[in-house]
């Protein structure tokens, strides 16, 4: 298969911004000659930021001009020209060229900086690698339009090899250059916004990998498991639609099957039924002025909170349901505000409930009076007491550390964003922490083990587990916040929403070594790219702060905000969790893509 790389042109800033059209993209030539875009046409590949070791104060970077370059051993190199975040020269990056390795263009390790040349900035590079020597011809052309060239390792940034740097009339690394013919160029000129870079044929297995790993997939089949001629009612209830996508994965689903239907007798005296697929709908969104969506099944009932924007954030309620479709319409009830409690002044942010040893607590986060006091809280509903019941709530406690102050320092630091989960037997928390003073560093997660008895205190101290190194998460903003863990297939995964709360929010995934030590940074694994974006879902803006939910049938599905236009209200949002060939969670398979109309009606036997 043959992949492209690229960048864009920046659009509105709202739309496609800089940190965003400066990173590199991939597109992949179909069959017809045509190259699609992976992943919407968004960024796969974007340049980390750097840290000012004295303040901690994050410098955002982007990219321009990739390419891709075989490197042996099954691996590839990515070259590119490191910029400031908006694309203009980057004072850091002068006379340097920036180097990646991947295995598979989904995961990329960032080598840094492999300096070229002493002074002057480069404008574009080349790369072609020598696996019998185990070096890389690197052709770069400074911002004067002089070509250069150097032989050296491009996975050991100490620099080019001594005496092999050389002026030349024209780059000698051109075969793999973009367009390649011009058949090829109309097509992949096609792709909106497109700024070239190379394209390179890689094995079909790694391309199908790519495909299946990037391109949103759609139900193709649905069949019936594990036999379509059942011996009695009882069998027919345990008979499951086995849908079959195009990544390859296959998914069960419940049948409704219709009493009523009157089916034909096959020779062998069986009697056809007809059902449906079962499918819950969701409007979209399902519920105006409502962000950062938590659902939960509980004893039987559903239960949904979310943050009230059309309040200002001044009070919490809460939805009650028999199904997961009722809490659309179901009966708010007032849970919290900002009077009852002389602590609780403001900005109630982000309500997520969780089961913690037996008991049921909803985490949330609030203030005592202005922004810069934001704190998580958490409270505890009593034993045997209902969730639709305030009165059953205990009062918001504070979250304080194992030594038992406070969590942040008022006035200076925030918290907020609270999650839980369990891993190897121990409870963690998982949440987002700013400081503004002495300067704005931006919003990073933090983890701690905490007490299962009393969930607000930690047990550990807070370690930092990400931070907004990348211009999806650092755009108009420097923020990554609201994580979730989801555990699938044996492996936790966090997902978590980056960058400014408007039309560019987005949300990405951690995932932590299984076994590892998570209270270590080093054993957590960050992907590079946003799972869920403004280009996602036509006409949904903002999508982030997302938590999931495993349904009574034991089907996952992700709650989300999202804005139904640029300068549409935060609302929620909800679809099912669709797992990937490496059991990640994809976010972006509509319901129509799910599980296609004419897909939905099935045919069954009963003897």
């Amino acid at each position: 298969m043959k992949i492209l790389c690229y960048t864009r042109q920046p659009k509105e800033d709202i739309l496609y911004a800089n940190r965003l059209a400066y990173s590199m993209h991939l597109a992949w030539k179909s069959e017809t000659g045509e190259y699609v875009p992976f992943h919407h046409n968004e960024g796969i590949l974007y340049a980390k930021a750097v840290q000012d070791a004295d303040s901690g104060v994050l410098r955002a970077k982007s990219l321009k001009s990739p390419w891709i370059f075989a490197a042996g051993d099954d691996t590839y190199g990515i070259a590119a020209v490191r910029t400031d975040p908006d694309g203009q020269r980057d004072p850091e990056s002068e006379g340097s060229i920036l180097i990646f390795r991947t295995s598979d263009f989904v995961h990329y390790e960032e080598i840094g900086l492999w300096k070229v040349q002493e002074k002057g900035f480069v404008s574009e590079v080349r790369c072609a690698y020598d696996a019998e020597n185990k070096t890389c011809l690197v052709c770069w052309r400074g911002e004067d339009g002089i070509w250069l060239e150097g032989q050296g390792d491009p996975f050991d940034t100490d620099g080019i090899l001594a005496g092999t740097v050389r002026k030349t009339q024209e780059p000698r690394v051109d075969k793999e250059a973009f367009p390649a013919t011009g058949s090829e160029q109309q097509p992949a000129l096609q792709i909106e916004g497109i700024c070239p870079g190379n394209a390179i044929e890689i094995p079909d297995a790694k391309g199908t990998y790519l495909v299946r790993k990037l391109m949103t997939p759609v139900c193709e089949k649905v069949t019936l498991s594990p036999r379509a001629v059942c011996a009695g009612r009882e069998e027919l209830l345990q008979t499951r639609a086995a849908a079959t996508y195009s990544d390859g994965t296959v998914v069960e689903r419940r049948i409704d099957w219709d009493p009523d239907s009157q089916g034909t007798t096959g020779e062998d005296g069986s009697r056809l039924l007809c059902g449906r697929v079962h499918q819950e709908h969701f409007e979209a969104p399902f519920a105006e002025n409502r962000a950062d969506p938590c659902c939960m099944y509980w004893n039987g009932k559903y239960y949904y909170i979310a943050t009230n924007d059309a309040d200002d954030n001044k009070t919490l309620y809460i939805r009650c349901a028999d199904t997961l479709e009722g809490i659309m319409d179901a009966q708010e009830v007032l849970i919290l505000d900002t009077v009852t409690y002389p602590e609780i002044g403001g900005l109630l942010w982000a309500p997520e409930f969780h089961e913690i040893g037996g008991k049921l607590y909803l985490f949330h986060a609030a203030t005592s009076g202005e922004f810069f006091r934001e704190e998580s809280h958490v409270m505890k509903l009593r034993d045997g007491g209902d969730p639709m019941c305030r009165e059953d709530w205990s009062a918001p406690q504070l979250v304080v550390r194992k030594d038992g102050t406070p969590l942040c320092e008022a006035g200076k630091v925030i918290s907020l964003d609270m999650t839980t989960f369990e891993y190897q037997g121990e409870t963690f928390a998982m949440w987002s922490q700013r400081q503004f003073l002495p300067v704005d560093q931006g919003a990073w997660l933090y983890l701690a083990r905490i007490d299962e008895r009393e969930p607000w205190k930690l047990t550990s101290d807070p370690v930092c587990i990400a931070k907004p190194e990348y211009g999806w998460e650092n755009n108009h903003t420097f923020v990554v916040e609201g994580p979730y863990a989801l555990e699938y297939d044996g492996q936790l995964m966090v997902t978590y929403s980056g960058a400014a709360v408007d039309a560019t929010y987005a949300v990405g995934i951690l995932k932590p070594e299984m076994g590892s030590d998570i209270l270590n940074p080093a054993n957590w694994r960050k992907g590079n790219y946003p799972l869920l974006s403004s280009r996602s879902a036509e006409g949904q803006y903002g999508t982030g702060h997302n938590a999931y939910l495993t349904d009574e049938n034991g089907v996952v599905w992700n709650f989300y905000h999202a804005r139904a236009g640029v300068d549409a209200p935060r609302s929620s949002f909800a679809r099912r969790v669709h797992f990937d060939v490496d059991g990640e969670p994809m976010l972006d398979v509509l319901e129509e893509l799910d599980l296609p109309a004419h897909l939905r009606r099935v045919e069954g036997r009963l003897q």
